[in-house]
């Protein structure tokens, strides 16, 4: 086996610090930094305490450096042994033994300490600054995917893979194991060689630079647009937070004013379901549509960047040996097949394009009813849907929140989790955290006795504007603080933080929204903290494919409409009062009002990252021709919304937006199982399905593909049908209204 020594990255710029939290999987780019207070004589990882738990009033941000920096010095130095070892042996008898198990015991100390780091960042900012957490993050993730670049590694992996390719020695986990370092690598571009390779690593280096001046530029565009408000008759309906948001005065009460709107998404997205101009929607919307592109400043201008990262992304996945990048992005979900994402978004939209139509009719009339005589816009919309949701179906949002005090809702979520995955949630008050509000609770199994808890989770709750990071649009996290790992006697550790506001002398109380934010990710700590697993990269959500990953969570969410839940996580924060049959209706029905429009926006959106990423039309080109399909309203000819399009120009999206109309379909057919036991009133059948859920989805995590776990759950191949009737959109003899 010869050895070949490791390609030396160029050294990348720091990305922003949204994608900083976010998995750079099969991303292919190495991000080198100086190295910082290191100290090989550290044989104990400081910041765990005695208890095997984070010492957090301990950690200081120097300590988290220096740890980080001794522990990757270590990993590097054990790679290289490993490495070393594996070129001078001429057979390899056992991979698991020989490669996998010096691996996982390479990358736990380091990935603990990393995990930890992401939850201070997010709980307390004053302890992990952005500046240090992007020092460290960038430090452990150049360790941590220098196993992927590792010749001898990929080599012993190979000659494992060909010889026991017409045997059943392997199980699956390990069949994933073996595949998913084989692939890692495959997309950084192992198997290529002189100056193939080094032109990926200038296409890597190139498409980093330009998502970040990508999103430097959307960042100074939403900045840029300022639109006065004096006029206190136009916020009249705005809801508190919002009117935090856009006071101009922070230390001013929010509803003296005066206001101001920028482009910020929570901004125009609340503004424009609130505003009562019409004038005033249609300004913020024509410059929220039309922000970086060429219509804007030079400075701004985002149109040569994402033409550039298209090309570069072509360039990508010719280089690695794919027709076209999205044929690339395949390889790494549960779909499969571009065949089958495009035949199933085609089906859902022969089903929503038609309801839409009715929709936006409907609504049309309810505005003119409402004394708005004009042909409605696409920027109308919010305002009126919110009307039409509140006086047709009395979905009244404050009124409702009175039914959902925080501390109603969290204790029954537990407590719905508890009977239906048979395990028990306890509240540990001895435990070191980094606020006096954060709560830490042991998770035990009653499958296997319950006596030692399985793994532990935090939960943080509360805003603290001087402390914790707020993003208004997505305002909560689940942190995989660390993994299982049965090889290291490692139990998983998660934290759930969230930006949840308390007003003076009242309980706090969730939005809708709040209460679907709560759900998922609470679904997604369960599947970290449940699933049983030998090996850390297989463990929780790691290895799970980008169209599966919020499964989990959307069917956890998906559990809010089941009636008896909602009953049972709601009671009025005064006097516990039920909530009432007419709000129960006006919650059930506020998911499938205008859905077919919703659901038309998300199939378009994802119809144009394929297009966007198969195509070299363009990208001005693609949208003319894609967008009537998708809307009932006029592309407007200014429109240059792709020029904004964050998610796949300056996230991880690319290739992958798709992947939130599949998991909510997923999801979808996964909670019918659950509908159809409840329908017979039988609680055991409802409990059943929840321990089936269990035993797949919870379980398995990455050890097994997700279209057999889904096989294994439900007996089939997933279908549209569920996610079309949780919507309204069609009627199902299997699967009656809920």
């Amino acid at each position: 086996m010869s050895y070949l020594k490791l390609l030396k990255v160029p050294k990348q710029l720091l990305l922003t610090r949204t994608t900083q939290l976010i998995s750079h999987r099969n991303s292919g780019f190495i991000v080198l930094v100086p190295e910082i207070g290191e100290d090989l004589n550290a044989d104990k990882n400081p910041l765990i305490g005695e208890n095997d738990l984070p010492e957090f009033s301990s950690i200081t941000i120097e300590k988290c450096v220096g740890v980080v920096g001794t522990q990757g010095l270590i990993a590097e130095k054990k790679l290289r042994e490993l490495e070393e070892s594996l070129t001078e042996k001429t057979e390899i008898k056992d991979v698991f033994t020989e490669v996998f198990n010096p691996l996982e015991e390479i990358s736990s100390p380091l990935d603990t300490t990393w995990g930890l780091s992401k939850t201070l960042y997010l709980g307390n900012s004053t302890l992990m600054p952005t500046k240090s957490y992007l020092t460290i993050h960038d430090r452990a993730r150049r360790v941590r995917v220098a196993k992927f670049f590792s010749q001898p590694i990929h080599l012993a992996l190979k000659a494992a893979q060909n010889k026991k390719a017409s045997t059943e020695e392997y199980d699956d986990s390990q069949k994933r194991l073996i595949n998913k370092y084989l692939l890692e690598a495959s997309l950084n571009g192992i198997e290529l060689e002189g100056a193939s390779r080094y032109q990926l690593m200038e296409v890597f280096d190139k498409l980093n630079q330009e998502r970040s001046k990508f999103q430097g530029k959307l960042k100074a565009a939403r900045r840029h647009f300022k639109q006065n408000c004096n006029d206190p008759k136009i916020i009249k309906e705005f809801p508190l937070n919002l009117l935090q948001a856009i006071s101009v005065d922070p230390k001013a009460h929010p509803t003296k004013g005066p206001w101001r709107i920028t482009l910020e998404p929570f901004i125009v997205k609340e503004f424009m379901k609130y505003c009562p101009d019409h004038h005033l929607r249609w300004n913020v919307w024509q410059a929220d549509v039309r922000k970086c592109s060429t219509q804007q400043e030079k400075a701004v201008e985002t149109s040569t960047n994402i033409e550039e990262i298209r090309f570069l992304r072509r360039q990508q996945a010719k280089l690695l040996g794919y027709k076209s990048f999205m044929d690339m992005s395949m390889e790494t979900k549960m779909a499969g097949s571009m065949k089958t994402v495009t035949d199933t978004l085609g089906n859902l939209l022969d089903i929503a394009r038609p309801s839409q139509e009715s929709e936006i009719a409907g609504l049309q009339e309810f505005a003119e009813k409402l004394g708005f005589h004009k042909k409605l816009e696409i920027q109308d919309v919010p305002y009126y849907r919110r009307l039409q949701l509140e006086e047709v179906h009395g979905f009244d949002q404050e009124v409702i929140k009175e039914y959902f005090p925080l501390n109603k809702v969290l204790v029954n979520m537990f407590s719905l989790a508890e009977k239906l995955f048979n395990i028990k949630i306890n509240e540990r008050s001895s435990v070191n955290r980094w606020h006096e509000n954060v709560k830490f609770f042991d998770i035990f199994d009653l499958e296997t006795g319950g006596k030692e808890p399985v793994g532990g989770f935090y939960v943080d709750l509360f805003a603290r504007d001087d402390e914790k990071l707020f993003e208004a649009e997505n305002n909560g996290w689940m942190v995989a603080v660390r993994s299982k790992c049965e090889l290291t006697k490692t139990k998983p550790l998660a934290a759930l933080i969230f930006n949840f506001k308390k007003i003076p002398d009242k309980p706090l109380l969730l939005s809708i929204e709040d209460v679907q934010m709560l759900f998922n990710k609470f679904g997604h700590s369960l599947q970290h903290l449940l699933c049983k697993s030998i090996y850390s990269e297989l463990s929780g959500l790691t290895n799970v494919e980008w169209d599966a990953v919020e499964i989990g969570g959307n069917v956890m969410t998906n559990l809010i409409y089941n009636e008896n839940i909602l009953r049972k996580i709601t009671a009025h924060y005064s006097n516990n009062d039920p909530l009432p049959e007419k709000l129960i209706s006006a919650v059930m029905n506020q998911q499938k009002h205008l859905s077919g429009f919703s659901l038309c926006r998300e199939l378009y959106l994802s119809a144009l990252d394929i297009e966007l990423h198969q195509r070299k039309d363009f990208w001005l080109e693609i949208i003319k021709e894609l967008y009537p399909r998708y809307h009932v309203f006029p592309l407007d000819k200014k429109d240059a919304h792709p020029c904004s399009f964050e998610q796949i120009f300056g996230g991880e999206w690319g290739g992958a937006y798709f992947s939130h109309v599949w998991a909510k379909l997923v999801a979808a057919d996964v909670y019918s199982a659950f509908f159809e036991a409840n329908k017979s009133q039988n609680e055991e059948e409802f409990i059943e399905v929840g321990k089936r859920f269990r035993n797949t989805f919870l379980t398995y995590g990455g050890n097994l593909h997700p279209s057999e776990v889904f096989r294994r759950f439900r007996g089939r191949d997933p279908s549209p049908k569920a996610l079309l009737k949780s919507l309204g959109l069609i009627a199902s003899k299997n699967i009656e209204s809920n």
